[in-house]
């Protein structure tokens, strides 16, 4: 836990004072190792005490909580969008897991537990960092990018935005089998923040051909060297080198920890779908192209190329690609659903995970 300032400066006495007192007539000095091991061990021992003992008493003593909301007793992990903002007052905390998000005080202030520091109205909050709302403090933790992770301990209350909520549509996408969270600890393991892999894609890819289970079942050799044998990572990429959905990144590496765009990821779903093929090497109308199928709106496709391509666009391309026509008829949704992907009530709860207007 985060040493609190005071109690720091508190226990600075104590510190003399158990120095003093580890020696003897003939050695009043503590020794290194004393100091090292059992001094510290109880110095660390009686912080955490004085810190549960400060937090107990802080929950005790704010009720139901500041801004007509709650308290919560122990750290809370949740998952926000754009513009989803999380009220605090004196006594709470905040780590961000990932994303941004940015403090705003109306009244007193934010410390910077973990560097000691204040933090100016404002700013955007460290990742990793805990940050707590100082006494008399009214604070406002705002998520200023598309999603973010963030824990909270203490007094709380949240007001949420009609932004576009990539969070939903992970979800959505998880209950029909098409996207699966990562080993992350956090989050879902939806990692909607980091910038997704070339070998992520291709995953996604084979998923909405509606493919998974003959991927995983492929059996064979491979030119690339840069993919561990017997790994699921090899059947995936064998399957679809095979079928000639992907020819690697060169003639003996695939690259699989290597960046995607938006012009990559969407020309896999054009070809996922039947509006293109393999062999169409030249991507640069591939939005153009998307716009031309119904794949994406020309607001969407103003978006792929304005911002950072993200798992997030990954999750929003791949999703609303479900409600796509297909060139032979039916859409993109319809077919996973015939070809058993997922069921008719699944596809009914995944829809219902998620509402709000498109880009």
């Amino acid at each position: 836990m985060m040493k609190k300032t005071a109690l720091v400066l508190f226990l600075c006495g104590a510190l003399a004072a158990a120095a003093l007192a580890a020696g003897d007539a003939g050695d009043p000095l503590a020794s290194l190792s004393y100091l090292a091991g059992t001094f510290s061990n109880t110095v660390d021992e009686k912080i955490e005490a004085r810190l549960d003992a400060s937090d107990a008493a802080l929950v005790k003593n704010t009720g139901s909580g500041g801004n007509g909301g709650d308290v919560a007793a122990t750290w809370t992990e949740k998952r926000l969008k754009a513009g989803d903002t999380l009220l605090g007052s004196t006594g709470t905390n905040v780590l961000v897991l990932s994303g941004s998000v940015q403090a705003t005080c109306t009244a007193g202030t934010v410390v910077d537990v973990s560097a000691g520091t204040t933090l100016p109205s404002g700013s955007t909050l460290t990742v990793g960092h805990r940050y707590m709302a100082a006494e008399d403090a009214s604070a406002f933790f705002v998520v200023t990018g598309k999603t973010a992770v963030v824990e909270y301990q203490g007094p709380n209350a949240f007001q949420y935005s009609d932004e576009t909520d990539y969070n939903a549509m992970a979800s959505a996408l998880k209950t029909l089998h098409l996207f699966q969270g990562s080993f992350t600890g956090y989050g879902q393991g939806f990692d909607l923040e980091a910038a997704p892999t070339r070998l992520q894609a291709l995953i996604m890819f084979i998923r909405v051909l509606g493919e998974e289970q003959q991927a995983l079942q492929w059996t064979g050799e491979l030119p690339f060297t840069d993919l561990a044998k017997g790994s699921q990572a090899e059947k995936y990429v064998g399957y679809a080198y095979s079928r000639g959905y992907t020819n690697g990144y060169s003639a003996t590496l695939f690259k699989p920890a290597g960046a995607v765009n938006a012009y990559q990821y969407t020309e896999f779903i054009l070809r996922a779908m039947g509006y293109s093929s393999s062999a169409n090497t030249n991507l640069a109308d591939t939005l153009e192209r998307g716009q031309a199928c119904g794949l994406l709106t020309s607001g969407e496709a103003a978006m792929l190329q304005r911002d950072r391509f993200l798992r997030a666009e990954l999750v929003y391309i791949s999703y609303y690609a479900l409600d796509t026509a297909l060139p032979d008829g039916g859409t993109l949704g319809e077919a996973l659903e015939a070809k058993g992907v997922f069921t008719g009530e699944e596809w009914k709860s995944a829809r219902n995970l998620v509402s709000g207007e498109r880009e």
